[in-house]
């Protein structure tokens, strides 16, 4: 992402309202075109069986607080959707299934083609 697909959060990576978090918004900047890339490839990777926040964590061994921006990030893109499904975490919570656009894509597609069967 560019410096203006930042707009939303004041030119910055994703963080919250307070200097601590600024900071290490502004510390990861650099490296966060690679993370990004990392959990890209790891929701393309599974497929139409998509990851959970929790799933790509583990794949990547990625820390929560690296990986959940990247992929919000990816959402924010459009890169990435909800894909109406959800799974359950290590800690035993419902958690949201992610996949690629594309992935989400082609499996309407097939659901449209069976239905003109």
């Amino acid at each position: 992402m560019s410096q203006s697909d930042y707009g939303f959060y004041g030119g910055t990576p994703p963080h919250q309202p307070t200097i601590t978090s600024l900071d290490a918004a502004i510390k990861i900047e650099k490296s966060a075109k690679t993370f990004r890339g990392m959990v890209y490839r790891e929701i393309t990777r599974q497929g139409r069986w998509g990851a959970t926040d929790d799933e790509m964590q583990v794949a990547l061994d990625m820390n929560p607080s690296t990986q959940r921006p990247r992929r919000r990030e990816l959402q924010m893109k459009g890169l990435v959707v909800d894909a109406g499904l959800k799974r359950t975490t290590r800690g035993k919570r419902r958690a949201i299934v992610w996949v690629a656009y594309s992935s989400l894509e082609t499996q309407m597609e097939m659901c449209q083609t069976n239905d003109r069967r």
